[in-house]
C-alpha cells in the first residue's frame, strides 16, 4: 500500500480545489479521512500555515503560501519531513506553472485539473523513499520543522471547522494566524493601556507647547523687525526736520544781521551835527 494516498491544492480564500489527484482508494477510513480534509479546506485562514491533524491511521498534512493550500492524506508512519518536502515540491511546481491572477480569477472546481500529472508524478517518487534524490531538500526541511513544528489540530478545531462550538473556549494557535478570540484584559495591560493614553496625552500638549513657542519666535521676530523699521523712520525724520529747522535758523540770523547793520548805520547818520552855514554879507 502506498504512504502517500492523496493530494489536493485549495484555494486558501475560500476553499475552492483547485488540483487533485484523480486516483482513490476504496477505504472507510481513508473516505471518512478525505471529508475531514474536506472540512478543514473550508477553514484554512483561520489555521496556521503549516498545520497536521491525525485521523484514525492516516494524517492530514497542509501547507500555505501566497493564498493556495497543498494538502495530503498519508499513512501516520509516514514521517513528517517526507511529508511536508513533498506539499513543498508541489507548491514550487505550482508557483512555477501558474501565477496568482490565474489562481484569483479561477471560477468553477478543479481548474487545474491537468496539474494532476505533477501531482502523480511527485506522489511516486515520494512513495518510493530510497529513490529521493532530494537529501538535502530534506536535511533544509527538517531543519525548519524543528525551529518551527506543524500545529497539531484537535477533533475540537475539526468541529469548529465544521461549524459546532467546541468543548473547550478556543484554541491557541501557533504561528501567523489570526486570533478568533479576544482574551480577558490583565491588570498590567491595564497600567499599560493607561500609561500609554497618559504618555499620548503628554506628547500632544508638548506638541502644542512646542508650535506655541514656534508662534511667539514668529510674532517676536515679525515685530522687532517692525519696531527697527519704526526707529529707522522716526530717526530719519528727526535728521531731516533738524536740518530743515538748521537751515531756516541760518536764513533768521542773516536777516537779523542785515536788520541790525542798517539800523546802526542809519542811527549814525542821525546822531552827525549839521555844519555851518554861509554868511551872505560879506
Amino acid at each position: 500500500m502506498s504512504s502517500v494516498l492523496f493530494a489536493s491544492v485549495v484555494r486558501v480564500g475560500d476553499g475552492l480545489p483547485l488540483s487533485a489527484s484523480t486516483d482513490y482508494e476504496h477505504d472507510r477510513e481513508l473516505h471518512d479521512t478525505r471529508k475531514h480534509l474536506k472540512a478543514l479546506s473550508k477553514k484554512l485562514p483561520h489555521f496556521p500555515d503549516r498545520c497536521t491533524f491525525a485521523s484514525g491511521p492516516y494524517n492530514v498534512n497542509f501547507t500555505s503560501a501566497l493564498g493556495v493550500c497543498y494538502m495530503m492524506v498519508c499513512l501516520s508512519s509516514y514521517p513528517s519531513v517526507l511529508a511536508f518536502c513533498f506539499l513543498d515540491e508541489l507548491q514550487k511546481e505550482f508557483l512555477v506553472t501558474y501565477d496568482s491572477k490565474r489562481v484569483a480569477a479561477a471560477v468553477r472546481p478543479y481548474s487545474f485539473i491537468q496539474f494532476d500529472v505533477v501531482i502523480q508524478r511527485t506522489k511516486h517518487r515520494y512513495n518510493s523513499p530510497r529513490s529521493l534524490s532530494t537529501k538535502i531538500n530534506m536535511a533544509d526541511m527538517q531543519t525548519e520543522l524543528k525551529l518551527r513544528p506543524p500545529y497539531r489540530l484537535t477533533p475540537d478545531d475539526l468541529q469548529a471547522a465544521n461549524g459546532f462550538s467546541p468543548s473547550r473556549s478556543s484554541a491557541k494557535y501557533k504561528g501567523i494566524a489570526p486570533s478568533q478570540t479576544l482574551e480577558p484584559v490583565t491588570l498590567p495591560g491595564a497600567v499599560s493601556c493607561v500609561l500609554s493614553v497618559l504618555c499620548g496625552g503628554l506628547n500632544l500638549l508638548r506638541g502644542v507647547h512646542a508650535i506655541e513657542s514656534v508662534l511667539q519666535c514668529f510674532l517676536f521676530a515679525y515685530f522687532s523687525v517692525w519696531r527697527n523699521v519704526k526707529s529707522f523712520l522716526a530717526l530719519g525724520l528727526v535728521c531731516v526736520c533738524n536740518m530743515y529747522l538748521f537751515q531756516l535758523r541760518n536764513v533768521w540770523q542773516i536777516l537779523f544781521h542785515v536788520a541790525v547793520a542798517a539800523c546802526m548805520t542809519l542811527h549814525t547818520h542821525l546822531r552827525r551835527p549839521l555844519g555851518k552855514a554861509p554868511d551872505y554879507n560879506v
